[in-house]
């Protein structure tokens, strides 16, 4: 991965935490953009390539929330929320409307930095260096993501749609803890009815489709993805 190719929109309205967070990155080598309207955001980024966007939470004119909302179809990058609050609910909100990771301030530069390499370097693994993988191979199982298709040792099982998101979710996040919240934000929404039993039976039913020992249980926090 090429840091000096990489381009980041930081979108914060206090201009002096913009301008430090700028100020780090540079350093490491990163060019970088600030802006600190949410509406202007929101032109930005439909606007231009960035390879991450670091989005804090509370923006003057719509908030994160609403621009990841206004965007996330149009850009395929990494989302770095930014937010002073601590709850959970906020992350959740977050993570279940296509944000990748949060960072809650106060946070140190080198931490959001460290945070900015870690995700740079997992969106590459995953697109092949910018290119959209059409298909990802783990030991026996392949998943053919244009075809929605699901192999089993070159066989195909057959998937739900909801089975098959939450698998393409994990390929996608591996060795990750989820609890069962964040997972049935990302997949049914934040407007759905349904709880968090309803991501219990559906994981139960795709492990019994997939070969064992992808699909972890971490007691009294999730699930994880295991590649292994």
């Amino acid at each position: 991965m090429e840091i000096e190719n990489k381009k980041i929109l930081i979108v914060e309205d206090e201009v002096s935490i913009a301008e430090l967070e700028r100020d780090y990155l540079e350093i490491s080598g990163y060019a970088v953009e600030l802006v600190h309207s949410g509406q202007k955001a929101v032109t930005m980024i439909r606007s231009n390539p960035y390879d991450l966007i670091i989005l804090d939470l509370m923006l003057p004119e719509i908030d994160g929330f609403s621009i990841i909302k206004a965007v996330r179809n149009d850009v395929d990058v990494p989302i770095l929320m930014v937010t002073a609050k601590k709850e959970d609910i906020d992350k959740i909100r977050g993570l279940g409307l296509g944000a990748d990771d949060f960072i809650t301030k106060p946070f140190s530069p080198s931490e959001l930095v460290a945070r900015v390499k870690a995700h740079l370097a997992r969106y590459e693994r995953l697109t092949h260096g910018g290119v959209k993988k059409k298909e990802v191979t783990i030991r026996n199982l392949t998943i053919q993501l244009d075809a929605r298709r699901v192999l089993v040792n070159n066989k195909e099982v057959n998937l739900t749609t909801k089975e098959y998101d939450i698998l393409v979710f994990f390929a996608n996040n591996p060795d990750q803890v989820f609890s069962k919240e964040i997972i049935l934000d990302r997949i049914w929404g934040l407007d759905s009815y349904v709880d968090t039993a309803t991501v219990t039976v559906h994981i139960g039913k795709l492990r019994d489709k997939i070969p064992d020992g992808f699909i972890e249980t971490v007691w009294g926090a999730g699930y994880r993805f295991n590649i292994g």
